[in-house]
C-alpha cells in the first residue's frame, strides 16, 4: 500500500534584517516568530487526526528548524532530500528591488517564463515531482509529509493544476508555515487542500525569487 496524502510545508519566518534575498545561502535561520510559524504548521496537522509515516526535508537550515515540531508531534526524523531545495537563483545575497533596478541585471529577467534569473521552472517540477513520488511509494499507507519552500510548492500546484508555470511571485498563494496537500489518484497527482494555520501578518518574506 502507498501513502495515503502528502503535505508540502512551507518553512516559518526567517531571520532576514537585511531583506536579502537568502536562496540557498547557508546560515539563514528561523526568526523567533518563524519557529511559532512552524509549531503552528505542526499543531495544524497533528490536528488532522491522520498518522503520518515519513517526513522529509530540504537540507537548508530554514526547513530542517521548520521540521523540528514536526519531529516533536510525530516523533519521525526528517530525511534531508536535496530534490525540494530552493532553485538556484542569479540574485542571490542582494536586495531585490536594488538588483532589478541595475542595467546589470536586466539580462536575467529577459525570459520569465523560464525564468532566466534562476533553475527553470521545469526543472523544479520534474525533481519535487520525483521526491513526492518516491516518498509516496516507499510508505505503507499513512500521511506523508514534506518541509520545502514556497517556489517548489508553488510551481508543483501549478503543474498539478495544469496552469502555466510562468507566474508574478509576488502572487504565489504558499504562505509561511502553509499546507498544501496532495493524493494520488491513479498516475496523477490532484491537490486535495491548503491550510495557512499561522499567522503571517507583518512578517518578513523576501527571501527569494
Amino acid at each position: 500500500m502507498p501513502a495515503d496524502r502528502l503535505h508540502l510545508v512551507r518553512h516559518g519566518e526567517v531571520y532576514n534584517p537585511d531583506r536579502v534575498l537568502y536562496g540557498r545561502l547557508p546560515n539563514f535561520a528561523l526568526s523567533a516568530e518563524g519557529r511559532r510559524m512552524a509549531a503552528a504548521a505542526a499543531a495544524h496537522l497533528r490536528g488532522l487526526d491522520r498518522p503520518v509515516s515519513a517526513l522529509y526535508a530540504s537540507p537548508l537550515q530554514r526547513t530542517r528548524e521548520s521540521a523540528e515540531p514536526l519531529t516533536a508531534a510525530f516523533g519521525l526524523t526528517p530525511i534531508i532530500d536535496e530534490r525540494v531545495i530552493e532553485p538556484t537563483n542569479v540574485f542571490e545575497g542582494k536586495q531585490m528591488r536594488r538588483a532589478v533596478l541595475s542595467p546589470a541585471n536586466w539580462r536575467y529577467l529577459r525570459d520569465p517564463s523560464i525564468p532566466t534569473w534562476g533553475e527553470p521552472y521545469l526543472e523544479v517540477v520534474q525533481r519535487m515531482d520525483a521526491a513526492m513520488r518516491d516518498a509516496w511509494g516507499q510508505e505503507d499507507g499513512g500521511d506523508v509529509v514534506i518541509v520545502s519552500h514556497q517556489l517548489p510548492i508553488w510551481i508543483t500546484h501549478l503543474a498539478v493544476a495544469g496552469e502555466p508555470l510562468r507566474h508574478d511571485p509576488r502572487k504565489r498563494r504558499c504562505a509561511l508555515s502553509s499546507v498544501t496537500s496532495f493524493e494520488r489518484r491513479g498516475r496523477e497527482w490532484v491537490e486535495v487542500d491548503y491550510a495557512e494555520p499561522a499567522v503571517t501578518a507583518g512578517s518578513v518574506d523576501v527571501g527569494a525569487v
